[in-house]
């Protein structure tokens, strides 16, 4: 089976999560509430298809991330999903490739994938025990 790798960014300010309404036109999970993201092309390291689609998708440049964790997502193909947190950038976010970007709750049930899903929780759970450590 083929796996198709993608990058995925978890965009987080005032307890809002930045998600994508996609174009109903899109091969894949058309017309979902998702976080953006995009396909990783043959010899590009994760953070480079990283700052490329942010790019492509909301015209701002990453100035900090980190990794969060990867899940599969199976939709019109196998996906496997590298998600990112982006904690900084640089621009006005800006929707250039879905119908449009908006804040929502920083909540599982905002996005409507279940592997979005997982890696809200994911996001919450490990931000949890970072403040608990502080």
């Amino acid at each position: 089976m083929l796996i198709h790798p993608c990058v995925s960014f978890i965009i987080v300010k005032d307890n809002c999560i930045l998600l994508e309404h996609r174009s109903l036109n899109k091969a894949t999970d058309a017309g979902a509430i998702a976080i953006p993201g995009g396909h990783i092309e043959t010899d590009e390291c994760h953070i480079t298809a990283l700052r490329r689609e942010v790019k492509e998708e909301l015209d701002i440049e990453i100035t900090q991330q980190h990794y969060l964790c990867s899940l599969y997502h199976p939709s019109g193909e196998l996906q496997l999903l590298h998600y990112y947190v982006v904690n900084q950038w640089q621009g006005e976010i800006k929707s250039l490739e879905a119908d449009s970007v908006n804040w929502y709750p920083l909540t599982p049930d905002s996005a409507q994938l279940e592997a979005d899903k997982l890696a809200i929780s994911e996001y919450l759970r490990v931000n949890h025990i970072l403040s608990i450590n502080e």
